[in-house]
């Protein structure tokens, strides 16, 4: 079975409490139960995490090396910036799909650049949770 690490950056957490009109009023629990079961549904096992410290979402991309073969990021604001987030992704070498609620060409001029586009297969944005489970649909073409 195909394994895929799920990680959720900087203020994901507060999804549902957040911008509601942005970012949904389900929570991330909740959402994150729809990805594992769609995963599950799907044939992938996955493993999701949220943190707002850039340097552990670095360590969990380390840590994917030989144990994930893809990974689905939601950087947030991270996005943005983050050039080590995007050395991190060109060196592990994984499949990473960059995902984001929101449609971020939409928005504040800053969200507008993505440093770790280049460096990951595809990204998906706009659909609201939804991106996360079509990054899942991606992922059975990119692994098959």
């Amino acid at each position: 079975m195909k394994k895929l690490l799920v990680i959720h950056g900087p203020n994901i957490n507060l999804t549902g409490i957040r911008e509601p009109g942005v970012y949904g009023s389900e929570t991330i629990d909740q959402i994150n139960r729809e990805i594992e079961s769609y995963c599950e549904k799907e044939g992938f096992s996955c493993r999701i995490c949220q943190s707002n410290h850039e340097g552990q979402i670095i360590d969990w991309l380390h840590e994917a090396m030989g144990n994930y073969d893809g990974i689905i990021l939601n950087a947030g604001a991270y996005t943005h910036y983050s050039y080590a987030i995007h050395d991190a992704i060109a060196a592990i070498r994984i499949p990473t799909v960059e995902v984001h609620f929101s449609n971020i060409q939409a928005r504040a001029d800053f969200r507008h650049t993505s440093v770790i586009a280049p460096v990951c297969v595809g990204s998906i944005a706009g659909f609201g949770k939804n991106s996360y489970l079509l990054a899942v649909d991606a992922f059975k073409k990119i692994l098959a």
